[in-house]
């Protein structure tokens, strides 16, 4: 029976050469003599050899292989996140792997058996600083961090530009007239959330608006902490005009924890999130919020990587990306998609 998938050894017969010559026309040696690099190139053609990706990559001390670690994969912006930075790993021949730990234990663990064993050529995480487990990053091995900024050392990074962000957020509140802003927050213990509680406070102090610590609570990026957030407010007698929150999600919980309480949204309460979530469009009412091209900060995390990986780029680098505001009917009636 005849072979039907051609090996190295059947190109190396047909060519008459050894198959460690072969081997090195494969990977792309300069020892090999122009004539001879024709004659094997013709029989690879002429049998139809597809050389083994994997046995390439490991012959060059290369994987082609990229991973993406997030601390979970069903929420949307890490999804989007991951989402780009296969598309742009896929046109540069790039695998690229993507995985969740919820603990820097796990982390540690996945990191150990990726990069111990040479598995990936080099590693995005994303929010490094939620919990310790930036402390688990290997030294000296190529990672670009997502949704972070430098702390203790110097690193390579790409996220929203969460301070500007939330600034201008703020600054759409203050230019509808309002005064009374709260602010919901995500976990505080990250980046984003700590940048976008400064943003908000610069909002406010350019505008003359005192800041006010009880107006600002501090949620976890879910829709129940932020109905939880705006019944808080109004129990303790504290209802503003305006909320801005972190995220889309808790400006849901918001929207409906106006409902239930009776504030109409916008006349009574005006309410901003971030993301440009899908379903954003058909809260009721829809919501204004900063929308941030979350498959565009994949992409750009890959390519900072892989310019690591080739050496084309500087050791250090930030890349912080902006968000554009879309005013929708939850901050003024006469909001749409723009």
């Amino acid at each position: 029976m005849s072979n039907s998938h051609p090996t190295l050894r059947d190109v190396a017969r047909l060519a008459g050469v050894s198959h460690q010559t072969v081997s090195r026309v494969i990977n792309g040696s300069e020892d090999v003599l122009p004539e001879t690099r024709a004659i094997v190139e013709a029989a690879i053609e002429q049998l139809g050899y597809r050389p083994n990706a994997i046995a390439r990559s490991m012959a060059r001390g290369q994987t082609h292989t990229l991973a993406c670690i997030s601390p979970n994969l069903t929420d949307y912006t890490f999804a989007s996140v991951i989402e780009g930075a296969e598309v742009e790993a896929r046109q540069h021949d790039y695998f690229m792997l993507s995985s969740s730990a919820t603990d820097p234990k796990a982390f540690q663990a996945l990191v150990d058996e990726l990069v111990g064993h040479r598995r990936v050529d080099g590693l995005i995480v994303i929010n490094p600083y939620s919990d310790d487990r930036f402390l688990h990053i290997p030294e000296n091995f190529p990672v670009v961090f997502v949704g972070a900024r430098s702390h203790e050392k110097e690193i390579c990074s790409v996220s929203l530009d969460d301070e500007k962000v939330a600034y201008e957020a703020t600054r759409h509140l203050i230019s509808l007239g309002h005064t009374n802003i709260a602010l919901v927050t995500g976990p505080m213990e990250e980046d984003c959330s700590q940048d976008r509680a400064e943003g908000y406070r610069r909002a406010l102090q350019e505008a003359g608006i005192a800041y006010d610590e009880s107006k600002v609570l501090e949620g976890d990026w879910s829709a129940s902490s932020g109905q939880r957030a705006l019944l808080s407010f109004v129990e303790s007698g504290n209802v503003p005009t305006a909320v801005f929150a972190q995220n889309d999600r808790m400006a849901l919980g918001v929207l409906r924890a106006a409902r239930d309480v009776n504030l109409k949204v916008p006349s009574q309460l005006a309410v901003i999130g971030v993301d440009d979530m899908p379903l954003s469009s058909y809260f009721d009412p829809p919501l204004t919020t900063m929308q941030q091209d979350m498959p565009l900060i994949g992409q750009e995390a890959t390519r900072m990587l892989l310019e690591i990986i080739q050496k084309k780029t500087p050791a250090v680098r930030e890349l912080k990306l902006s968000a554009q505001l879309v005013i929708r009917q939850s901050t003024s009636d006469k909001g749409g998609d723009s």
